[in-house]
Order: C-alpha cells, then sequence, then structure tokens
C-alpha cells in the first residue's frame, strides 16, 4: 500500500498544477484552500476524512506548487481549472469542500456545472461579497485585503513573528509545516509569498466581481454552511455580525442548506480545531445530508 499522502503534478488547461492525494474510499471530496494559503492548510483535515472517503487538495493557480501564471484569476477561468482538474483524476459527483475563497470557488463551480456536483462545504467562506458592503470601494478593498510585507523575511523570522498573532496550540511543528507552506526561500535564505502580491490583488479584483446573492439560488446540490465565530471576543464583534447576517442571507436564498457554527474558531479553523472541522463534514456525509 502506498504512504499518504502524495504529492501529485497534473497538467491543466496547459499549466502544472499540485495536488495532495490522500487516498481513501467512499464519497469523493475535494479540498479547495483559501486566499494566499495552499493544499497543505487541509493536512490535519484530511487524513480524518480519507478514514471513510475519497480525498484530494488541490493547490489553485497562483498557488502552492501549483503554475503562477500572471493571468487568469477571474473566477471562470479558475472554475475551468477546478472541471479540468475533477476530469483528470476521474472523480464523479464530488463534495467540494473550500475554506474562505476556495468556498467562493465551489460556489461559482456549482454554479457553472449544475447536476456534476454532490454537493458543497463552506468553511468559514462561500459568502465573500466586498462589493456588497455599504460604502466599499474597489480601491479600499484592495487596500484592506492586501498581504503583508514579506520582503527580507526568513523561515526563523516568519516564525516568532508568528507567535505574536497565533494562539499556543497552532505553533507546533505540524503548524509550522503548514505555515511555511505558503512561502520559498530565495537566495539569502529570504522567503517570499508564493502567491504574488500582483496575483493577490488580481483575485481581490475578481472577487469585486463575484455577487453570492445572486448566485445562491441557482445552486442544485446541498450546501453545508460552516461558519467560524467568537463569541466571546469583542475585538472581533463587527466582523462577526457581518458574518452571522452573510449567512443568514445565504440560509435564505439557497435551495438546500444546513449551518453549522464552528464556534470559539478562529478563520484558520482547519488548523486550530480540524477535529471539529472533519468531525462535521464526516458526520453530514455519513447522515446522507448531500444525498
Amino acid at each position: 500500500m502506498p504512504d499518504y499522502p502524495r504529492d501529485q503534478l497534473v497538467t491543466l488547461n496547459g499549466l502544472s498544477f499540485h495536488y495532495r492525494d490522500w487516498g481513501g474510499a467512499g464519497q469523493p471530496l475535494i479540498l479547495l484552500h483559501g486566499l494566499a494559503s495552499t493544499s497543505h492548510i487541509w493536512n490535519m483535515v484530511a487524513p480524518i476524512l480519507a478514514a471513510d472517503n475519497r480525498v484530494v487538495a488541490l493547490d489553485q493557480r497562483g498557488h502552492g506548487e501549483s503554475a503562477t501564471p500572471d493571468y487568469g484569476y477571474d473566477f471562470s477561468t479558475v472554475v475551468g481549472d477546478l472541471q479540468a482538474f475533477i476530469r483528470s483524476v476521474g472523480i464523479r459527483q464530488p463534495v467540494i469542500i473550500g475554506h474562505s475563497w476556495g468556498g467562493d470557488v465551489a460556489l461559482e463551480y456549482a454554479v457553472a456545472n449544475p447536476g456534476d456536483v454532490k454537493g458543497l462545504g463552506f468553511v468559514d467562506g462561500g459568502t465573500i461579497n466586498i462589493a456588497g458592503r455599504p460604502g466599499n470601494t474597489l480601491e479600499q478593498a484592495k487596500e484592506d485585503m492586501a498581504p503583508p510585507v514579506w520582503d527580507g523575511l526568513t523561515f526563523e523570522k516568519l516564525e516568532e513573528r508568528a507567535r505574536t498573532w497565533r494562539q499556543p496550540s497552532m505553533l507546533t511543528p505540524q503548524h509550522m509545516e503548514i505555515l511555511r507552506s505558503n512561502f520559498r526561500q530565495e537566495g539569502g535564505n529570504t522567503i517570499t509569498s508564493r502567491l504574488s502580491r500582483a496575483n493577490h490583488i488580481r483575485i481581490i479584483e475578481a472577487l469585486w466581481d463575484h455577487t453570492p446573492p445572486e448566485l445562491f439560488p441557482k445552486v442544485g446540490c446541498p450546501v453545508l454552511l460552516m461558519p467560524a465565530r467568537q463569541k466571546t471576543n469583542e475585538s472581533v464583534a463587527d466582523r462577526r455580525w457581518r458574518r452571522e447576517e452573510s449567512i443568514e442571507e445565504a440560509t435564505r436564498l439557497l435551495p438546500k442548506s444546513k449551518t453549522v457554527w464552528l464556534e470559539d474558531s478562529v478563520h484558520d479553523v482547519p488548523i486550530q480545531r480540524p477535529e471539529l472541522v472533519a468531525g462535521v463534514i464526516a458526520k453530514h456525509i455519513a447522515a446522507g445530508f448531500f444525498g
């Protein structure tokens, strides 16, 4: 039996894409990371799910070890990448689980490919509507969502910085390996983000034209909403209120959905509470929520 995960490369639409194959048998699951992340964010969730399901995690265009062209970050092209990937690995009727922006990619995919998806799972994502925020502008969105500047940073300095914003439980060697996967080392031991700043901005521009409330009524498969929430953290109260409002809207507009709040959880809940994320997904698969 081969060891898992297996790191694989596949050519899609003329570009090289990397994915992690976690093996398993049963319901096919495709795991999509968020903006400026990689397939490694699922490193702690995927092995739990692979006990009873077929699991693969894709590095999307511009991310991780996949190709990094300076074009093609609109949703139509990214969805085309995903469609080519699903066909290439021979998966039929997957449940697509997306974290953050990955959930919005999954949403666009399901609308563009009705009947090809058994279900969707949004892990603190799938409802990003930056143009719908009162008073927001594209330029403001680019400023608010721009990546940090990593110039001159080494992996050692990156880990030091991580200790200032992460909970102690998220500073294990496994967590640091996942963090490091977002960067590559250059000359002189300095690092740079695998997703370039220019391509990061291109994705923000695509998100500006992405309107989930218009898409929700067109989704023909069940959707499991898994938003993260910190009720006791007043410093994020405004963000929590906006998220609760967006989830209420999604619930009203999606033909079939269920919401499971991931309480006491941060945005990167797949690495903060992997057992919780995997457990919620596995429970709903086993219960037949996705059909």
